[in-house]
């Protein structure tokens, strides 16, 4: 930062000269947080630990300069979010004052400036997208709406009397689930008519331009080639993402709506409606008084586990699935397609099958206790499913046996196209084996697979299959046992949802919270990830 003289600081505003101040104020700040920064050539002539020392210490000093960047970021964001939507304001109201009559109308009858500048297609569809829309709200739209705040207030079936045969007649009562997922779907077509009717505005500004230069407008048969030419990808993503839409999006926003609301068994929606709780939820799940603290320690608990699994089930096959196709490929290794053939026979097999029957192999009266008993080599049967510990680790070690193939197979067909100059050359350099493994083989393993390690963890962070049938979760801890349901010693929280959901005590309102905090951890480790790995950083090192 630029240190002012006197007469350069007399010569400021009083606006300037505080700026400065608070920029001097943080330069020192920073200055005293990290004053331990070193130069390249300084940093190259430490030793190996004192390369890591100097890193742990450069991660804590940092801690506080990236918390003020995070919030600047936020604040920024928010600056330019204000900005966007005062730009919109002013530029729909610029647009209704300049623009043409035809322009103006468009603003009360979607479509309409289209229609009347000849583009056809375009207007019918504007104009056809409004007209569903009042018809929808008129016949359900606005009844939905009416009800969303409240979730409805007659349960079950009522008597109603009917004029027309003079007797009472079963009339349906308010359904809960109904009027949160329609609510739901009204307030999105809204939110489309909303976006729909800004484009609509911004036709018309276009087509206003166009007319001023004295251009000619497109016609609807130019619309229609266009899809298919210069807009063809905009025609290829349009399918997508509606499924995204549709599949992903909306069941995402209503999982986390349901969080809000006490729905669960005794809560139903029907017989018994469910409503509105705020945060009720959250506070159960992360209260530590005596009537919640059993399901916050719980939920610990499960997390931990989950994310410790998740690391070893990822790197235990990443590293060793590399190990075995480094193996295989060493020249001199014969029956090659052999040995690759006997591990992918275990990616043939389902793991509904395979599992399944490996579980039944580790039960204490199962092939390998009893093998074990016979051959006289323990006295009593190895507690592979009921001792928390021996579960957790024989999860751990069928889940290799499952994932060392396919990392075999990713690992095979990036070791074959690593050059072999750079071998040559660490070998004549008078590199060993390990040099060579850390120094070429990993970084180019790290730089093509990284996302793949990356979506790899995520996925064992929700790996339901191998916990499920293998252990089902057991064994039961009883200190695991909460309002949330029952919890085994090896349920990731992906299979302790799914006990919440299923069986006569459902509980989708914790479930939902709980989802809520999967996709939380997700993304956190997810977006710092992605960020870190080398396939982002250094793409051109290895171009």
């Amino acid at each position: 930062m630029k240190h002012l003289t006197d007469a350069e600081y007399k010569d400021l505003s009083r606006s300037e000269k505080i700026k400065y101040r608070l920029r001097r104020g943080l330069y020192h700040l920073k200055c005293f947080f990290d004053p331990s920064r070193v130069t390249d050539l300084e940093y190259l002539r430490m030793g190996k630990f004192k390369k890591i020392w100097y890193k742990i210490k450069r991660f804590f000093v940092s801690i506080p300069s990236k918390i003020g960047h995070f919030f600047v970021k936020v604040w920024n964001t928010i600056k330019k979010g204000v900005l966007a939507v005062k730009n919109e304001f002013v530029d729909i109201f610029t647009t209704f004052k300049e623009g043409s009559w035809q322009t103006k109308v468009s603003y009360f009858v979607m479509g309409f400036g289209n229609l009347a500048r000849g583009q056809i297609l375009r207007g019918v569809l504007f104009l056809l997208f409004e007209l569903v829309f009042i018809g929808y709200m008129i016949i359900a739209g606005g009844h939905w709406l009416s009800k969303l705040t409240t979730l409805g207030t007659e349960a079950g079936q009522s008597n109603v009397y009917d004029p027309a045969t003079d007797s009472y007649i079963a009339a349906p009562g308010d359904d809960s689930f109904k009027i949160l997922l329609y609510g739901l779907l009204t307030v999105i077509f809204i939110i489309a008519l909303i976006y729909t009717w800004r484009v609509n505005v911004k036709q018309n500004k276009i087509l206003d331009k166009i007319v001023k230069s004295g251009k000619k407008i497109k016609s609807g048969k130019e619309d229609l080639h266009s899809l298919v030419d210069d807009q063809f990808h905009k025609t290829m993503l349009a399918l997508p993402l509606t499924g995204i839409m549709v599949f992903t999006v909306i069941p995402i926003i209503f999982m986390i709506l349901v969080a809000f609301t006490n729905y669960d068994a005794l809560h139903d929606g029907y017989s018994n409606l469910f409503t509105w709780v705020g945060l009720d939820n959250f506070n159960e799940l992360f209260s530590w008084s005596s009537g919640t603290g059993k399901l916050s320690a719980a939920f610990g608990e499960i997390l931990s586990w989950t994310l410790m699994w998740a690391f070893f089930a990822t790197f235990t096959n990443y590293f060793l699935g590399m190990f075995v196709a480094i193996m295989i490929n060493k020249r001199g290794i014969k029956l090659k397609k052999m040995w690759r053939g006997i591990l992918v026979l275990t990616i043939a097999i389902p793991q509904f099958v395979s599992l399944l029957y490996v579980s039944k192999m580790f039960a204490d009266n199962g092939l390998i206790n009893g093998f074990l008993l016979d051959m006289g080599w323990i006295n009593d049967p190895i507690p592979f499913w009921t001792d928390p510990t021996y579960a957790r680790i024989t999860v751990i070690l069928i889940n290799i046996w499952i994932g060392i193939p396919y990392l075999m197979l990713i690992a095979t067909g990036i070791l074959m196209n690593i050059p072999q100059d750079l071998y040559e050359s660490s070998r004549i350099d008078g590199a060993s084996v390990w040099q060579q493994y850390t120094r070429i083989t990993l970084p180019y393993m790290l730089f093509v697979t990284g996302p793949y390690l990356l979506t790899s963890f995520i996925g064992n962070i929700n790996n339901f299959n191998v916990i499920y049938l293998l252990t089902g979760g057991g064994p039961t801890n009883p200190n695991l046992l909460t309002s949330g349901g029952s919890a085994g010693d090896t349920d990731l929280l992906v299979t302790w949802l799914f006990n919440m959901t299923t069986g006569a005590e459902t509980n989708y309102k914790l479930a939902a919270v709980i989802g809520i905090m999967i996709f939380l951890v997700v993304a956190v480790i997810s977006l710092v990830v992605y960020n870190l790995i080398p396939s982002t950083r250094n793409e051109e090192d290895f171009q």
